[in-house]
């Protein structure tokens, strides 16, 4: 029953052919079955769930469903606060972080009835695409445990693309969403930055950090997405926009769409097997669409200028920690933090400056065209104990998530992406398929990726597969043996938490 989609669920339920009570059932058996294999999911609140899911199967009985989620079990990324919850950011120190009420994206989905059922996996601190933490351990590729899921939202993606919950949330600064999405073979959505509130931002008015929904196809992440859009006054950013404004959205007509597409986002390095498989599914597309074809993304210094955001984002969340503290958020965190330190007021106000030239550059390209193609991930997944890749098509890595350019650039602008699920590599890994639209043209992004979905599942080339989840049992890895302050550490009692934001 987890393999079915969630508006499959929620159909299900309104016909009366399973109950929420007996998809929990079955979720619990499959993750416990799955789970140890690719570590996707940490702490549970099994007890409370199983509670909600009964009063949800007695409301579907009497015909009175309190929300479009409801009975519908949930996993929520460890960097957001789920009432009764640890949240742990993946760091010892928060082990004990219960959190006393649910941040409001996770308020707007309880209200829709769905129910929280786990906390997904994340780096320490969400920082890196690689989701491994001292506190829970590793989270493997379930098309692959040795290799990652991506990050930070890496548990979310695995879980999903393991049908271990239907619906999962995620945060995207640098690709978060849209890597680990990529990834899994699953779908992660940035939208634009006004469209679901996200009061937890610790710089309020950076565009760069963002709230989102990850699911498997189209009409779940929008069945997800019209619960958690909306204004927040916490966030200045958010907008009073219409409450239905997703409600309706025919695909577009493949036909009419301007397409442009780029390799590199401007020059970033990127695996000969990915552009071959990039150019693959452009061809594909290229006959179906009004026109096809390259756009100059060379927008300006688009690496030195994320570069300073986030290190602002960074210091704004964990610099009030103190120097003590600095060193125990792990070696990501720290250089970040640091970075921030040794900058000038000159270089926030270049970064600003050179970020609206960015955003103008990108309004002048995005007048010929409706829609932009590019790759997600620069690389297919690699081992889970390599940090990140330190050099890909000849070029190192100065810095851990330099790998990401091909999703950080993009969120300079504020506007919105998507990551679709576009067949699989050579070696049966999967390939996302990254597209772009102008800022606050989620509706019309939204309509195209739907429209591109169905393409792409009519060719057995670029169709998504899903991952042979018979090989990975018994556990082919241990990737819980790499924590080394895990739940129930005797040392852990003398750790309490501390106020911290987070900058993903």
């Amino acid at each position: 029953m987890p393999e079915k989609s969630a508006t499959r669920l929620i159909e299900g339920f309104a016909k009366a052919e399973f109950t929420p009570s007996e998809l929990l059932e079955s979720c619990l058996e499959r993750i416990t079955r799955l789970n140890p294999s690719i570590n996707a999911l940490t702490a549970f609140c099994t007890e409370r769930a199983t509670e909600e899911a009964g009063k949800a199967t007695r409301r579907w009985k009497a015909g009175a469903p309190i929300g479009p989620l409801d009975g519908l079990p949930i996993g929520v990324k460890d960097l957001q606060d789920a009432e009764g919850l640890p949240t742990t950011h993946g760091n010892p120190r928060f082990l004990n972080n219960i959190a006393i009420r649910d941040m409001p994206m996770v308020a707007r989905l309880r209200r829709a009835g769905a129910i929280v059922l786990a906390k997904t996996n994340v780096p320490e601190f969400g920082a890196g695409g690689n989701t491994c933490n001292p506190v829970w351990g590793a989270t493997g590729n379930p098309y692959d445990p040795r290799l990652t899921a991506g990050g930070s939202s890496g548990g979310s993606a695995a879980a999903l693309s393991a049908s271990l919950v239907p619906l999962c949330t995620g945060s995207d600064t640098g690709g978060s969403l849209r890597l680990p999405a990529a990834l899994c073979g699953v779908l992660g959505y940035r939208p634009s930055a006004d469209v679901v509130a996200h009061p937890t931002r610790p710089v309020g008015w950076s565009v760069i950090s963002v709230l989102g929904p990850m699911a498997r196809n189209m009409e779940d992440l929008l069945l997800m997405l019209r619960t958690i859009h909306g204004f927040d006054a916490d966030d200045p950013l958010s907008s009073l926009a219409d409450p239905a404004r997703f409600d309706s959205l025919p695909p577009a007509s493949l036909d009419r769409l301007r397409i442009g597409f780029s390799e590199d986002f401007g020059g970033a390095p990127v695996d000969c097997r990915v552009r071959a498989a990039f150019r693959e599914r452009v061809a594909a597309i290229a006959p179906h669409a009004a026109s096809c074809r390259p756009v100059d993304l060379n927008l300006g210094e688009m690496d030195r200028c994320f570069d300073i955001l986030r290190a602002e984002s960074f210091v704004a969340a964990f610099d009030p920690l103190g120097d003590g503290a600095i060193d125990q958020v792990g070696p990501h965190v720290a250089a970040n933090v640091e970075l921030g330190r040794s900058l000038s007021f000159h270089d926030r106000a270049w970064a600003h400056l050179e970020q609206t030239r960015i955003l103008r550059a990108f309004k002048e390209r995005m007048a010929d065209f409706d829609i932009l193609l590019l790759p997600t991930a620069p690389i297919p997944a690699f081992p889970w104990e390599q940090p990140y890749p330190e050099e890909i098509d000849g070029r190192k890595m100065d810095i851990y998530y330099r790998w990401l350019a091909l999703t950080y650039r993009g969120s300079l602008m504020g506007g919105p992406s998507i990551t679709l699920p576009a067949g699989v590599l050579e070696d049966g890994l999967p390939f996302g398929l990254q597209v772009l639209g102008p800022p606050r043209g989620d509706r019309e992004l939204l309509r195209a990726a739907r429209a591109l979905e169905a393409l792409l599942a009519r060719d057995p080339a670029t169709a998504p597969v899903k991952p042979d989840l018979t090989s990975i049992v018994p556990p082919p890895v241990d990737l819980r043996a790499i924590a080394t302050h895990p739940p129930g550490s005797p040392d852990i009692a003398m750790i309490r938490p501390h106020a911290v934001g987070t900058a993903v």
